[in-house]
C-alpha cells in the first residue's frame, strides 16, 4: 500500500527503551519511503532495526535474526503480508514473535483477515510514528514476560508446550516436551499436535469455561504412558485462546529413572524403593529382582538411613513428594 508515513517529529524519549535493551524490531514494506521514516523513528528509540522490502526476505530475515516483534505491511507484491503472517506463524521457530500490520485497508474484513493470520495487532495508514512506538512498546512488554515465563520452563526441566486452541498448533515448547512428543507421537510434525490431543484440547477448553472439573488425558503407549494436563494462560504473559499443557510420562523407567535423580540412593536400592511404592512385600520384590527377603531387609535399612525415615509408608510418602517437586508439581 503506497501510504506514507507522517512524522510527528522526535519522540518522548520516555516511551523509548532504556538503554542497552535493543530489542530487535522487522519492518517489512515494499515503499523505501516508508522504511525509512520508521527506520530513523525506531532507531532514535533505541531499536536495533531490521528491514525487508518483500515477503521472501521478510521470512528469512525473521529466521536469521529472530527480531523481537514484526511491523508488516499487509499488502505487498507478490507474497502478501498475511501470507508472510501465516509462514511465521506456522515456523516453529518464528512462532512466538508478535506480528504488527500496517495497512489502509480498515474494513472489518481485511481486519479479521489480519488476526487470523496471527497479527496482535494493526495500525493503520497513514503511519503515525507516535502510535507505532507506542503499540511496539505494549507488545514487546508482553512479549518479553512470555520470553521470561518460557525461559524458566525450559531451564528447569519442566516438559510443557503452549498450544493454540483453534488450531492445535504447538505455539512453543520445552527440549523435554520436543522430545517426549517426538518419541510418543514421531508421525506428527513438530509444528502439529496429535489429532487425540487436539480433540481433547478443544473438549477440556469447552469444559474449562464452562467450570468443570479438570480431566487430563493419558495415552498409552506399550508399557509407557504420557499424561497432558491443562492449564489457561491468562494475564500478560500469554496470549488468549493459548493453553499451557503440562506433560508427565508415566512409566517404570521414569519413576526409577526420577527416584534415582530426586533421591540419594543407589539403582538397587531405587529398585527396592520404587517396589515399595507399588505395594510390594519383601518377599514379592525378591521374587521380582531375584535375590532374598533378607536382603531386600538390607537395601531398605540403607534407604531409612539415608531418607530419614523408620516405616515403609513414611519413605514412599517421602520419594513421591520428592519427585514431584522435582517434575514442577
Amino acid at each position: 500500500m503506497n501510504a506514507a508515513v507522517l512524522d510527528e517529529g522526535p519522540e518522548d524519549p520516555g516511551n523509548g527503551l532504556d538503554a542497552g535493551t535493543a530489542e530487535r524490531v522487522l519492518i517489512v514494506d515494499d515503499v523505501p519511503d516508508n522504511l525509512a521514516v520508521l527506520h530513523d523513528a525506531l532507531d532514535e528509540s533505541g531499536y536495533t532495526v531490521l528491514v525487508a522490502t518483500h515477503g521472501e526476505a521478510a521470512l528469512q530475515s525473521a529466521r536469521q535474526a529472530r527480531p523481537d516483534i514484526v511491523l508488516l505491511d499487509a499488502v505487498m507484491p507478490g507474497m502478501d503480508g498475511f501470507e508472510v503472517a501465516r509462514r511465521l506463524k506456522a515456523d516453529p521457530a518464528t512462532a512466538a514473535i508478535p506480528i504488527i500490520f500496517m495497512t489502509g485497508l480498515t474494513d472489518t474484513e481485511h481486519v479479521v483477515a489480519a488476526f487470523a493470520a496471527g497479527g496482535v495487532d494493526y495500525v493503520t495508514k497513514p503511519i503515525r510514528t507516535r502510535e507505532v512506538l507506542a503499540r511496539l512498546a505494549t507488545h514487546l512488554q508482553s512479549a518479553r514476560s512470555q520470553r521470561q515465563a518460557r525461559n524458566a520452563l525450559d531451564a528447569f526441566g519442566h516438559a510443557t508446550l503452549v498450544a493454540r486452541e483453534r488450531d492445535g498448533k504447538r505455539v512453543w515448547q520445552t527440549g523435554l516436551a520436543r522430545e517426549l512428543m517426538a518419541r510418543y507421537f514421531p508421525e506428527v510434525p513438530e509444528s502439529a499436535m496429535p489429532a487425540e490431543v487436539q480433540a481433547w484440547l478443544a473438549r477440556e477448553a469447552l469444559r474449562r469455561r464452562a467450570g468443570a472439573e479438570a480431566q487430563a488425558l493419558t495415552v498409552a503407549r506399550a508399557a509407557q504412558r504420557i499424561s497432558f494436563a491443562l492449564h489457561p494462560m491468562n494475564g500478560e504473559q500469554f496470549s488468549e485462546g493459548e493453553w499451557l499443557l503440562v506433560l508427565r510420562e508415566e512409566s517404570e523407567t521414569a519413576l526409577l529413572q526420577a527416584l534415582s535423580q530426586a533421591l540419594p540412593l543407589t539403582a538397587r536400592e531405587a529398585e527396592v524403593l520404587y517396589w515399595v511404592i507399588q505395594g510390594k512385600t519383601n518377599r514379592d520384590i525378591g521374587d521380582i529382582l531375584g535375590t532374598s527377603p533378607r536382603t531386600v531387609h538390607k537395601h531398605l535399612e540403607h534407604v531409612f538411613e539415608k531418607l530419614g525415615v523408620e516405616t515403609r509408608t513414611a519413605a514412599a510418602a517421602l520419594a513421591l513428594g520428592k519427585v514431584r517437586r522435582q517434575g514442577g508439581d
